[in-house]
This record gives structure tokens, C-alpha cells and sequence, in this order.
């Protein structure tokens, strides 16, 4: 098996680096039945292989106040700990059961501001028994950093992990 030198991963197209992370990420959940093992894992994955991702982490569905997602494991900066309903992205991708891509979190009405260099954002939704359970969160210090390409590799990690939550 050849191995790839951190200097040629650096090179490689987005679109590319999803394809080599998702077998890996797939790999490190596997038998392991910890859920914030495996959230850990995956989102240390994806932050250290994406520059552009300032932060990346999970939210979950608080299972007293159904109306507040709590904080999950995350790799960043310091997170909001908890985001009552109606606000923000990661409210917007609850509600509409879909990925949301913002290119400028500024002009997103009723964004939640957790890290003023947070410049643009995609939320994923973890649907399971057709409600959301969680929401995977990725922030960049970059406008317009996501694209149909980093929505259509997250929500196939998340559909091929959903069966963890």
C-alpha cells in the first residue's frame, strides 16, 4: 500500500482529500460503540486535514430541552455551549432537515456569533427515525469556503455514521 506524505496531501484537490478521509474516518468508527469516541475522531479528522476549517464539531439535540442543541466534541477555538431554538445555521439546517451552506455569516439573519473569525459556515443534519438527532458544524475564517463539493462528502460521512448516534 503506498502511503501518502503530508507534502503530496497538501496538494491534492478538496474533492480529493474527502475521498482518502472518508475510508479512514469510516475505519476508526467502526466496532467502536463510545459515540463521543467516535465524534471525536471524525471531527479531529476533518480539521486536520481541511485548512480552510476553523472549527468543526457537533451539535446534539439536548434530551430534556428538545428546543436547545448542546455542544458535542469539537476541534477549535472555545464553542457556544448551547444554541436556543430559531437561531442561527445550525437552527436553519434542524428545521429545514437539510445542509445549509453560508458563504458570509454576516448577512445570515439571526446568526450566532461564537468566534468573531468565523467568516463562513455549513451545517449537516444527523437525521435518524426521520428526526434530527445532531448537526455536524463547520466554520471557516474564509468567505465562501463551502461548496457542493464539502456538502456532498460531509452528508455522505454522515450518512454512513448516522447508525452511532
Amino acid at each position: 500500500m503506498n502511503k501518502i506524505k503530508f507534502s503530496d496531501f497538501v496538494n491534492l484537490s478538496k474533492e480529493e482529500k474527502y475521498k482518502i478521509v472518508l475510508p479512514q474516518i469510516l475505519s476508526l468508527v467502526e466496532g467502536e460503540k463510545n459515540l463521543v469516541a467516535n465524534l471525536a475522531n471524525v471531527v479531529s479528522v476533518l480539521k486536520y486535514t481541511f485548512e480552510y476549517y476553523l472549527w468543526v464539531g457537533f451539535y446534539h439535540i439536548d434530551t430534556i430541552d428538545k428546543l436547545t442543541l448542546v455542544v458535542g466534541p469539537y476541534q477549535g477555538k472555545v464553542a457556544c455551549t448551547r444554541l436556543k431554538a430559531g437561531k442561527g445555521v445550525c437552527w436553519s439546517a434542524v428545521g429545514k432537515k437539510e445542509s445549509i451552506i453560508v458563504d458570509d455569516v454576516n448577512n445570515f439573519s439571526g446568526h450566532v456569533q461564537c468566534d468573531a473569525d468565523s467568516k463562513s459556515e455549513i451545517v449537516v443534519p444527523v437525521i435518524k427515525n426521520n428526526k434530527v438527532v445532531a448537526v455536524l458544524d463547520v466554520d471557516s475564517g474564509q468567505y465562501g469556503a463551502f461548496d457542493n463539493t464539502d456538502k456532498k462528502y460531509l452528508e455522505e460521512i454522515i450518512s454512513k455514521i448516522k447508525y452511532i448516534f
